[in-house]
């Protein structure tokens, strides 16, 4: 289900993609650290990563917030890091 874009704020922007990755993977832990407009940096620790390979891992948190990433005027340019780790 898509979330609705709200302003070009980095902290609605950070608060989408938390709500994005928790509604995709259970997290016991979720760092999300902006650093210039439109790159963030993304930490997740999630036992649902536990039988996934790296790839899988990471392209389930990219598959959560791809709407945030669609289009000209998109909100998030890139993730300068992606980490994924199980508990």
């Amino acid at each position: 289900m898509p979330l609705e874009i709200v302003g070009d704020n980095s902290l609605d922007i950070v608060s989408q993609m938390r709500a994005a990755i928790e509604a995709a993977v259970v997290c016991h832990e979720l760092s999300i650290d902006s650093g210039s407009p439109g790159h963030f940096a993304i930490r997740v620790v999630s036992a649902d990563f536990a039988d996934l390979g790296r790839v899988k891992q990471q392209r389930l948190i990219y598959g959560a917030i791809a709407h945030l990433m669609e289009g000209d005027g998109a909100p998030v340019h890139a993730i300068d890091r992606l980490e994924c780790a199980t508990p």
